[in-house]
Parts: structure tokens; C-alpha cells; sequence
């Protein structure tokens, strides 16, 4: 097959909230090959990715993607990597080239799947597709009784595992966190695992991150996670070397293999939290999976946008056995809710990447 064409598509909600919840708009792609269509999503800044795609040149290692794309041929996962390598050498200067290039990279593992009647995780080598543990991922509440309730929903929804992050963790006092951990936890219940996202509100203070840590082991925390800017590797390894049972857990803002690797390798973390929309799509993900697996680290999926999206960051990891646990956004806008025709379903409580050629899901 030769691409034929790539279309970009923004989408937005009427109005854009300034909350931590990205899936308020979407940058869709639409790539044709060989009568077949593949949907991709980037996860970035939905007009910087649109002016990367199509930047005038500006000199050899500074080109958009667009160019790199059109009349390509793709027939197998081979051809995919050798599309990535030729994209990422000519837009090595454009800091923006692997947000872009993500979606593009997840469309067309999407068509090639359909074209070869298999499923993105069968290509990429696994026998089967191995459930997961969703955790209801959504953002704090503005009060803790707010908080307790969300808890308490998706409990009673059938959730094992929530996840509470952003909002106002870590811009208050230290007894104002606890206060929202306190309320999550009862509202979860004791048996139920409850993980918190700190949005890197702590930059690279260790000595204030570390104020949080006993109170997280004491409530029976699984993991913090992003404490610290992506970069902060000796702030994330000074943590964990004194956060008890509580892991540390980072990684969503990689957008190439090796700053996975460096957080791997020197953050000390316990999970590392790959975006398949931004760091490269599947092919990237999947390696840092492979990676991950070779030191002992969980992979985990960063999912906070469309169930579309949600299938193709289940691939990378469908099949190992070694990562159990996964992102489910429960709070999505309806833009983002209602972008695929069908959801993922829930079978006894777990999730699964789809069984059907590609990523398995529709476009509405």
C-alpha cells in the first residue's frame, strides 16, 4: 500500500476550561492506504502539532511531517519504523516532531491492522491480550467531601483501584492534602487501591514532597506520582529512596525512548507511565515496554482523552503479564467521550485491548 493522504482534524469543546483535563479538545488523523482508513490521536497542543505538520522548511534537520509521509509505502511493522526514523531525523530540530508524529504513527498501526485482519498487539508479537485492572483516573474535587464522594462513585461503579491527581493537591498546606487522601481513601474503602498524581506541583523540592510521604504509606498509598517536573531524575531517585511502600510513578511526559529510559534507569521509579500521543505512538511505547520489562519497572498506559486513544496505549503492553494495571478516564468531556461509536467494555471489572483488526474501535 502507498499513503495516500493524512488529514489532520482539531476538535474542541465550545469552551476550554483552565482545569488539568485534556480531553477538553483533540487532534484527530485520518491516513488512507489502500482503501482502508487509520485513526491516530495526538496528545499535545492540538495547533502547534497542526504547524509542525505543515512548517516551511527551515533548513536539512528542520522539516515538517507532512513531507515525510505521503507516497510511503506501508505493508508491515517494518515499514512503520523505517517512516519513524526518516521523520524523526529530518524534524530533529522541531521539539514539537514526536507529539505530532504520534498520532500519525497510532493511525497507522490502526490501518495496518485492519489491512492484515489482526490486532495492533498481535503485530506487535503478543499471543494474547492479557486484562488489566482499570483505575478510575480523574481529577481531585475542590473540597474533600467532593473527593470522598468521586471515591465512593466509582466504587460503586466497580472500580478496584482509583486515582486522584491535579485540582488542589499540593498548592495548599500539607494538612489540606491529607485531608483529601483521608476522604479518597474512606470513600474508596480499605480494600480498594488508591493511587495520587501531584501534576509535578513540587517542581524538585524533595523536602516538601517528602512531607507527604508517611501520611501516603500510613492511608496505603500504591503509588505517588509525578511529584517532580519529568526532568527532576535526582529529585524522582532522592524520593523514592525514602518513600516506604509508597512507589513513585512517572513518565506520561516522554516524548522519546531515552527520556523513558533516563526515568527508568535513574528516577527510581516503581511504574513508568507511557502516553502512546506523545512519545512517538505505539512503536515508541511498545519499546519502552520491552524496556521496562527487562528492569523490573511496571508499564503503564497514560490515558486521559478518548477510548480511542485508550485502545492504542492498552497495545504496547497488552500481552505482559508483569504490568497489571491501567488508566481509564472517568470524567472525559463529551467531545471526548463521544468520539468512537463504542466504548472498551468491563468484564468483571478488568479491561482488554480489542481483539478486532486495529485499534478495534470506530470514529463517530
Amino acid at each position: 500500500m502507498k499513503i495516500e493522504s493524512v488529514d489532520l482534524f482539531y476538535l474542541s469543546m465550545p469552551e476550554v476550561l483552565d482545569i488539568g483535563d485534556g480531553s477538553q479538545d483533540a487532534l484527530l488523523v485520518r491516513l488512507r492506504a489502500g482503501g482502508l482508513t487509520g485513526w491516530g490521536e495526538c496528545e499535545a497542543s492540538p495547533l502547534v502539532s497542526i504547524a509542525n505538520w505543515c512548517c516551511p522548511m527551515s533548513h536539512s534537520a528542520c522539516k515538517n511531517v507532512r513531507d515525510a509521509m505521503l507516497g510511503r509505502t506501508l505493508d508491515s511493522p517494518a515499514d512503520i519504523a523505517a517512516i519513524g526514523r526518516h521523520v524523526r531525523e529530518i524534524g530533529l530540530d522541531i521539539a514539537q516532531t514526536d507529539h505530532t508524529y504520534s498520532g500519525i504513527d497510532v493511525a497507522m498501526w490502526d490501518l495496518l491492522g485492519k489491512n492484515l485482519g489482526q490486532p495492533v498487539w498481535k503485530l506487535l508479537g503478543f499471543n494474547k491480550a492479557l486484562p488489566k485492572t482499570p483505575y478510575a483516573s480523574q481529577l481531585f474535587g475542590d473540597s474533600p467531601a467532593e473527593t470522598h464522594d468521586k471515591a465512593h462513585r466509582s466504587r460503586e461503579q466497580g472500580f478496584r483501584a482509583v486515582k486522584f491527581g491535579w485540582g488542589p493537591y499540593g498548592h495548599g498546606s500539607v494538612e489540606a492534602d491529607r485531608d483529601h487522601v483521608d476522604a479518597a481513601r474512606r470513600g474508596l474503602g480499605s480494600e480498594g487501591v488508591l493511587l495520587i498524581d501531584a501534576g509535578t506541583v513540587w517542581i524538585d523540592d524533595v523536602a516538601r514532597a517528602r512531607q507527604n510521604i508517611k501520611h501516603l504509606n500510613d492511608c496505603n498509598v500504591l503509588w505517588l506520582e509525578e511529584p517532580f517536573v519529568g526532568g527532576a531524575l535526582d529529585a524522582y531517585h532522592q524520593l523514592a529512596s525514602v518513600s516506604g511502600n509508597v512507589k513513585l510513578a512517572g513518565g506520561e511526559g516522554a516524548h522519546n525512548f531515552y527520556m523513558a529510559k533516563q526515568m527508568i534507569d535513574h528516577g527510581g521509579v516503581g511504574f513508568i507511565q507511557i502516553d502512546a500521543g506523545r512519545i512517538g505512538g505505539i512503536s515508541v511505547a511498545h519499546r519502552v515496554a520491552q524496556y521496562a520489562q527487562t528492569r523490573r519497572v511496571q508499564y503503564v498506559n497514560h490515558t486521559f482523552t478518548t477510548q480511542l486513544m485508550l485502545s492504542a496505549s492498552l497495545q504496547p503492553f497488552a500481552g505482559d503479564s508483569s504490568s497489571w494495571i491501567a488508566e481509564l478516564p472517568v470524567e472525559p468531556k463529551p467531545l471526548a467521550a463521544d468520539l468512537t461509536t463504542a466504548k472498551l467494555p468491563l468484564r468483571d471489572g478488568l479491561v482488554t485491548a480489542p481483539d478486532s483488526p486495529g485499534l478495534g474501535l470506530d470514529i463517530n
